[in-house]
């Protein structure tokens, strides 16, 4: 059954009375909403080894970079905005405005009758895609329980490679079309997700952390309430919950904490928390994948499999290979750790690609003698890495830098960390195919040194944020918790006990209102 619940927002919501099946709609809207990016980066895989994209457009290595790249020039403008917009709209109408522009971007790109009008629908699609990366990981880290955080926020970015095997097997099935639909077709299904998007937002709650700091408290708790324990509103575990909420938001508030962009660098504290929190998206960026999930026809071309059929066959096992990885990556970092999930991950990276680049350089030196044993191997590690890749990096994305920034600057650091993201990524994307093609082989020496950089940082800085609500985590950066109550693991297993009526009538009496 589904309940009209209030939202804070001009959004309306039915939301399922019941936990499990408002979790799943959680998912679902997490799933349709990364499966745009991974759908973005396989399309363009398949479409620059496709002779009629390349013929339609007359592409040289420069253009080819900046249809591929002109993305994340949306990308680099979307961010900043969408930190702003979700703290002022909502989580949810964020997310829906986001996805709205998607879909222009979307329909613009197919049209695309030169390389002008190409880029310029790519742009907007980046634009509208920053948003709902920055507003959907945000509103999905405050809306999840603790328990299911890491898969709920994880999946976010797991998708992806949903999108890209979609996109993959599209790109192989239009391939064979003698007519620019051979790519105009993949483009025009690129819109399908944030479609999905929009039709799944009105049966989830607005975010309870934001509509605690909007001030709609018995709205807040409900929530809490529907995401918790099937819409109790006086269960332990969901007034534990609510309760953490509350009097955090309060401390922060007491404490002057504003959501200005410029909160995140006015005390020591929020600049540690701000640089932690957004250093995947740098980190990820940097860590070597761009080749493959945007060139990957050059990279095998580097390791001797040049025929067309065969590059977009591999396209589709890379994606496989790489939702199973990032699945049992999203369960590594849920049960281990997300600290010790990355330092794994940057290890085995930067190990793969220094082989890599030896076996590349190997190639490289006698195209015409090399063994198929040589040209398989480094393919298989090819494979091998862009796996190590996704097992951190894809989940961590987006479940670690809401975790680590706190509520005051929890949208706007997002944003800057997909900022950075983007703006590195744009660079890359752009610099790749010409760095390929001038120096080869060393391109993957560079990026196994800046993996070896990367894996440092992450052992000396990272904190560990596992099992621990938002406003628990708080306690690591602060020194104490901001509230009274017991940690919520603690009452869900029965460990740690709080007397319901108690806490009653401190909210009330705090708050000034009924909350029952």
């Amino acid at each position: 059954m589904l309940k009209k619940t209030p939202t804070g927002t001009w959004m309306p919501a039915w939301v399922p009375e019941t936990t499990v099946p408002l979790a799943c709609l959680l998912l679902v809207c997490s799933m349709v909403q990364s499966s745009t990016g991974g759908y973005d980066g396989s399309m363009l895989n398949g479409l620059n080894i496709l002779p009629s994209y390349l013929d339609y457009f007359h592409l040289n290595a420069a253009t080819t970079g900046l249809n591929t790249a002109s993305v994340f020039i949306g990308g680099v403008l979307g961010p900043m905005p969408a930190g702003i917009l979700s703290d002022r709209l909502g989580r949810r109408p964020t997310i829906f405005w986001g996805s709205l522009v998607t879909i222009i971007g979307v329909i613009i790109q197919t049209a695309a009758q030169n390389i002008a009008m190409f880029v310029v629908g790519r742009i907007i699609l980046g634009f509208g895609s920053a948003i709902t990366g920055v507003a959907g990981p945000v509103y999905l880290s405050e809306t999840f329980p603790s328990r299911w955080r890491a898969w709920g926020v994880g999946i976010l970015n797991d998708f992806y490679y949903v999108g890209a095997l979609i996109a993959a097997g599209i790109t192989l099935g239009t391939g064979q079309w003698q007519s620019t639909w051979a790519w105009r077709a993949p483009s025009l299904f690129q819109g399908i997700f944030s479609l999905l998007c929009i039709i799944i937002l009105p049966f989830i709650p607005e975010s309870p952390r934001w509509l605690v700091h909007q001030g709609y408290y018995d709205e807040a708790r409900i929530v809490v309430a529907q995401t918790n324990s099937d819409g109790k509103l006086s269960d332990p575990v969901a007034l534990t919950v609510y309760k953490e909420i509350v009097d955090t938001l309060k401390w922060e508030k007491d404490q002057g904490h504003t959501m200005s962009p410029m909160e995140m660098i006015r005390t020591p504290t929020a600049r540690k928390r701000f640089l932690i929190g957004m250093s995947p998206g740098p980190f990820s960026c940097i860590a070597g994948n761009i080749i493959a999930s945007y060139y990957l026809g050059d990279e095998l071309d580097t390791a001797g499999v040049t025929n067309t059929t065969a590059q977009l066959q591999a396209n589709v096992v890379l994606n496989v290979w790489c939702l199973f990885c990032c699945l049992a990556g999203t369960h590594l970092a849920a049960q281990w750790g997300r600290k010790s999930t990355a330092l794994l991950s940057e290890f085995l990276l930067a190990v793969c690609l220094f082989i890599i680049g030896g076996l590349s350089k190997l190639y490289a030196e006698n195209p015409a003698g090399a063994s198929s044993s040589l040209v398989y191997g480094n393919v298989a590690v090819m494979f091998l890495f862009q796996g190590f890749y996704s097992i951190a990096w894809t989940p961590l994305l987006y479940i670690y830098p809401p975790e680590v920034m706190n509520y005051s600057i929890r949208a706007n650091g997002l944003a800057f960390s997909s900022f950075a993201l983007n703006g590195l990524a744009l660079v890359f994307v752009f610099i790749m195919p010409i760095g390929l093609a001038n120096i080869g082989w060393k391109m993957y020496m560079v990026n196994a040194s800046w993996d070896v950089v990367i894996f440092g940082l992450i052992a000396y800085f990272w904190v560990e944020t596992k099992g621990k609500t938002l406003e628990e985590i708080d306690a690591i950066f602060d020194r104490n918790k901001h509230s009274d109550v017991p940690d919520v693991e603690m009452v869900r297993s029965g460990k740690g006990r709080v007397d319901v009526q108690a806490l009653e009538k401190e909210l009330g009496a705090s708050q000034g209102v009924s909350q029952g």
